[in-house]
């Protein structure tokens, strides 16, 4: 690979902006003709930092001030006032270098309204060859929605625990099913959660899709790199212009052939968007940027997945608390690297339920984590000192929406970002219902020989307006941001892209990655943005699934 460091300009047939999730998938795709060219430009590092293959390493990595963007929202009183912590990952992986490992694609009615919405080619049937492309399942599953011949190695849970294993038991005193795969012909019901880990290490897009390839002599991948803007020339994206992470060197210009794609995530795209001119007019013109294409949409529409938890001392057990000390965590390190189930190769979540609240009688609106391990108040991945266990939830279909907004037109300024949590009146009434159900699942006849008291909210929180309340003070994202750049028909005055991920108005840009979602899945979002960059691929070629659906492991 050559470094352009000291290059003013090179010209490429595409760029793709973000060496992240989305973009790790576009460069092994792109890049397989030896003909086409692809520069993958990459703010953040090489994924080196050997926190990044420990599954268990998230806890160093979600606030590492090298390897993250810093971001957080702005304060309103549905969150108390508090400013949360909104992390995406800075480094090649993007996010999937520093995430939950967690493989979960989300509701059939999902894709299904996406198409509903004007976007024709993203119903479930559509995307669903997609979603089968890119994995490599190894726990089984009906082929008819499993795929097999992926990079990415999509594993089952195999650490022993009988305090999970009590929780998946009581669900049925709740009507909950034991679900063989939720990834497979319906999500409802509970099971312990898929995970993107081999062989007791993360495997993240980068690791799957990008590393492979990147001895390409026609891929170039240039990290430490900022975008500052877009080039645009007579309404068509012609390149970018980047300057060093470390600003020491002046801006130069890189240009494209054919497209400039635009994977940053569903912050950093719509800042580059604005950076660029490219955006609500009257806004970037209050902020001494020119504007190049007046487009209202970008930056608007910001959803997430809010997540609240409750948190109970354990009896009877040993927990993650426990064998995260001393020579307990000696000996789960020792079963790490003779690749034995240990602690440290598990993901921050083991027991999954999706299932109804009362405001949804006719599809799961709320997913359910468990952990036998629990963190202290106000303490970031700080564990407890007793044994302990936390039960968490989010609203799947949250209807609060906010934005992202650059504050200046310095591309090096924090964007102002406002997920607006809780706002929705039926949102509040979910996350009322989440907490008295999560309390009950913990709680339940299989849950006795362990649970031994609730620590967090405490039992004194019993009314809606407490627990409300405490969700306020207590809730955070679970970095499933997406829709700042929603895909949409023109007609749509929200709308960012077509349904072929264009930029409407524009020629040679394209989106691609979460912020295209028109509404944010019933599910971590990651899996559908692998989908969404897979699916982009073919777009981007002239291809169809059927085409590129053979064995990706042979194309290195």
């Amino acid at each position: 690979m050559m470094n352009f460091s000291g290059e003013r300009s090179a010209t490429f047939d595409y760029i793709v902006i973000g060496a992240g999730s989305a973009g790790s998938v576009l460069a092994q795709h792109l890049s397989a003709d030896p003909a086409r060219t692809v520069a993958v430009i990459e703010a953040g590092p090489w994924d080196t930092n050997p926190y990044i293959d420990v599954p268990a390493g998230f806890v160093k990595l979600n606030a590492h001030p090298d390897l993250t963007w810093a971001f957080e929202s702005e304060p309103t009183e549905n969150t108390a006032g508090r400013r949360i912590r909104l992390p995406q990952g800075k480094v090649v992986g993007g996010s999937s270098s520093i995430n939950g490992m967690v493989y979960n694609r989300g509701q059939r009615e999902d894709f299904d309204q996406w198409s509903g919405l004007g976007n024709p080619g993203w119903s479930y049937n559509d995307v669903l060859p997609y979603f089968r492309r890119s994995e490599r399942r190894t726990g089984g599953g009906d082929p008819a929605f499993r795929g097999t011949e992926g990079r990415l190695p999509v594993s089952d849970h195999d650490w022993s625990d009988p305090v999970s294993e009590a929780f998946l038991t009581g669900m049925a005193e709740f009507g909950v099913e034991r679900n063989a795969d939720y990834n497979g012909a319906r999500q409802e019901g509970c099971a312990y959660f898929q995970r993107l880990i081999e062989h007791g290490r993360r495997v993240s897009a980068a690791r799957a899709f990008l590393h492979p390839v990147r001895s390409r002599r026609n891929l170039k991948i240039l990290t430490r790199t900022h975008v500052t803007r877009i080039l645009l020339h007579e309404g068509r994206a012609i390149g970018v212009e980047v300057v060093d992470a470390d600003q020491k060197n002046a801006p130069r210009q890189l240009y494209a052939r054919r497209e400039v794609i635009l994977s940053a995530g569903a912050i950093n795209t719509p800042r580059v968007l604005q950076l660029s001119g490219i955006g609500p007019g009257a806004r970037l013109s209050a902020l001494g940027i020119p504007v190049q294409h007046d487009l209202a949409g970008v930056g608007e529409g910001l959803r997430d997945h809010y997540a609240v938890r409750v948190v109970a001392a354990a009896k009877n057990v040993l927990t993650i608390n426990e064998h995260a000390h001393g020579w307990r965590l000696a000996r789960q390190l020792l079963n790490w690297c003779i690749r034995r189930p240990s602690i440290l190769a598990m993901a921050p979540s083991l027991a999954y339920v999706s299932t109804r609240s009362p405001n949804s009688p006719h599809r799961p609106d709320l997913q359910f984590i468990f952990t036998p391990g629990s963190y202290r108040a106000g303490k970031v991945y700080t564990l407890d000192r007793y044994p302990g266990m936390t039960g968490g939830f989010c609203q799947q279909r949250p209807e609060s929406s906010g934005f992202v907004r650059i504050a200046s037109k310095n591309p090096f300024d924090k964007p102002l970002i406002q997920p607006n949590y809780l706002q929705a009146e039926r949102d509040q009434q979910v996350v009322v219902a989440g907490l008295r159900m999560i309390r009950r699942f913990m709680q339940s006849r299989a849950m006795q020989a362990y649970f031994d008291r609730e620590t967090l909210p405490g039992p004194p929180v019993q009314s809606d307006e407490q627990l409300l309340q405490y969700a306020r003070e207590f809730g955070i994202t679970s970095f499933h941001y997406v829709s700042t750049a929603r895909m949409g028909p023109r007609t749509d005055p929200t709308a960012v892209v077509d349904s072929e991920l264009r930029v409407h108005g524009l020629q040679g840009l394209r989106v691609v990655d979460a912020s295209v979602m028109p509404m944010i899945t019933s599910a971590n979002t990651y899996a559908a943005t692998l989908m969404i960059a897979e699916k982009a691929a073919d777009l981007l070629l002239g291809k169809s699934a059927a085409e590129t659906s053979s064995n990706l492991a042979a194309d290195g």
